[in-house]
């Protein structure tokens, strides 16, 4: 079966490039040029991943991914942003985006990236049937939460592979290259501090005095 993916944006020319060369690697795509758009099409089509761009009409990118994790919608999201726009990609990552790819970029950058989240997103499953449980935090592997002293964090889905990998490698040195080989895939290219950013989300989350 095709993985689906939804492409929001609202320049035509993104999304011909976009949908012409995921389409020629297999993928099933949908198309949407607007946030609120976008939110039905999530909804009614349950993509398995969204490439959305930052500035869209009416409900803007930012805004829609901050809904989906709200709402407790885990697809994988690779963020559009404008080169420079720092401030849109740390907000993308503190919100809980997979990756992002800064316009211009390449049509076979993205369908790689594209392929990389996806296959970590397939893998995420890694673990079978168990808990983790460290003094007041327990980890629930297959209902993906994790809770200190019984109360649900509110957690991003990389946040939550992140708290897991060091959970189940507890007393051994990790490095940052390693989390970002084992939870964001060998082949990522973003911001490294995208590590520091999820870890000190974690902290705050966690921590009782981060």
């Amino acid at each position: 079966m095709k993985e689906k993916i939804l492409i929001v944006d609202d320049e035509a020319s993104i999304v011909k490039l976009v949908d012409y060369n995921l389409d020629k690697e297999g993928f099933q795509t949908i198309v949407s040029r607007s946030g609120d758009d976008a939110w039905e099409k999530i909804v009614r089509e349950r993509p398995d991943l969204v490439v959305l761009d930052v500035m869209l009409p009416g409900v803007d990118g930012l805004t829609l991914l901050k809904k989906m994790r709200q709402e407790k919608l885990n697809l994988p999201v690779i963020m559009l942003t404008a080169r420079g726009e720092e401030i849109d990609r740390v907000m993308g990552l503190e919100l809980g985006c997979d990756d992002y790819v800064t316009k211009p970029f390449s049509p076979r950058e993205l369908v790689a990236r594209v392929k990389a989240v996806l296959r970590r997103s397939q893998e995420a499953g890694w673990q079978a049937s168990r808990r983790i449980t460290i003094g007041r935090l327990v980890i629930d592997l297959d209902q993906y939460e994790a809770r200190v002293d019984g109360e649900e964090l509110s957690l991003t889905p990389k946040e939550f592979e992140l708290l897991a990998y060091m959970a189940q490698n507890r007393g051994r040195v990790v490095t940052r290259g390693l989390l970002l080989e084992k939870v964001w895939g060998y082949d990522y290219q973003g911001d490294t501090r995208i590590v520091d950013v999820n870890i000190s989300h974690l902290r705050d989350k966690v921590e009782k005095d981060p």
